[in-house]
């Protein structure tokens, strides 16, 4: 009985359009209810706070806090690890190939930017936020593209993949040096420490994935206490993950 009631579960998250479909609905919820007289209790519930972990050692944050800090960490760590292979072994290993996503997302930030400035050059108030169209929504381009599945060329995909990622790499920069709150200049310091930790681990070759979680949980704290937006701690982490390039068999590290 179990069984047949998973069966057809089991179905769709094998397609590869499953990830975006389940976004796109979800995105489809979200506006409808943000926009009906529910929308009180639904921003009420994004604002509620929710407690992990034990006295001292126990982490609150509002639903936002943990779905755009935490979960984001963790979404741009993996998306990081897949772009990190792709530049060291797969389609981007080439560096003609990936100037090519890197110059793209630049444009992408500069131009709307820039665009934005001009249109809002005269109102002081507005002109702050020069910054919000500089960002490409990485989780809705990944969305679109699995929607397209087979249809849409690998290289295609890595090439929209990297440049979204490096997109938003380059707004979470934007944010932390003109929108981040007061920098606290010590916990930037233990930041640094877990980052040379875990360069030192890449260094060595550690395989095992346990001491690069317990240094990287420290460095998500570091960060996200240090005002700095905490998804970077993410893309840091995943680029001390050492990679072993099967086309050479040879170790490969984060350089």
């Amino acid at each position: 009985m179990i069984q047949y009631i998973s069966k057809p579960f089991k179905w769709f998250f094998k397609l590869e359009a499953a990830s975006g479909l389940v976004l796109l609905f979800a995105a489809l919820i979200a506006l409808l209810i943000s926009n009906s007289d529910l929308s009180t209790a639904y921003f009420d519930i994004l604002n509620s706070y929710l407690k992990l972990g034990f006295g001292a050692f126990s982490l609150k944050l509002s639903v936002l806090h943990w779905i755009n800090d935490v979960l984001m960490a963790i979404f741009f760590f993996l998306v990081s690890l897949e772009i990190k292979r792709e530049f060291i072994q797969g389609e981007l290993s080439n560096p003609k190939q990936a100037m090519l996503p890197i110059i793209a997302a630049v444009g992408g930030m500069v131009v709307p930017a820039l665009i934005y400035i001009i249109i809002n050059f005269k109102d002081a108030e507005t002109l702050n936020g020069w910054a919000i169209p500089s960002a490409t929504d990485i989780a809705f381009s990944l969305g679109v593209l699995s929607l397209l599945g087979k249809r849409v060329p690998l290289s295609l995909k890595v090439f929209l993949t990297a440049l979204a990622i490096i997109d938003d790499l380059g707004a979470i920069v934007i944010i932390a040096f003109f929108y981040s709150g007061e920098i606290q200049y010590f916990y930037l310091l233990l930041m640094l420490g877990c980052l040379i930790i875990l360069l030192i681990l890449n260094k060595f070759n550690v395989r095992n994935f346990i001491p690069y979680l317990i240094v990287g949980i420290f460095l998500w704290e570091f960060t996200h206490v240090s005002g700095i937006h905490a998804t970077i701690a993410g893309v840091l982490l995943a680029l001390t993950i050492p990679h072993k390039s099967n086309k050479k068999n040879i170790r490969t590290h984060y350089y």
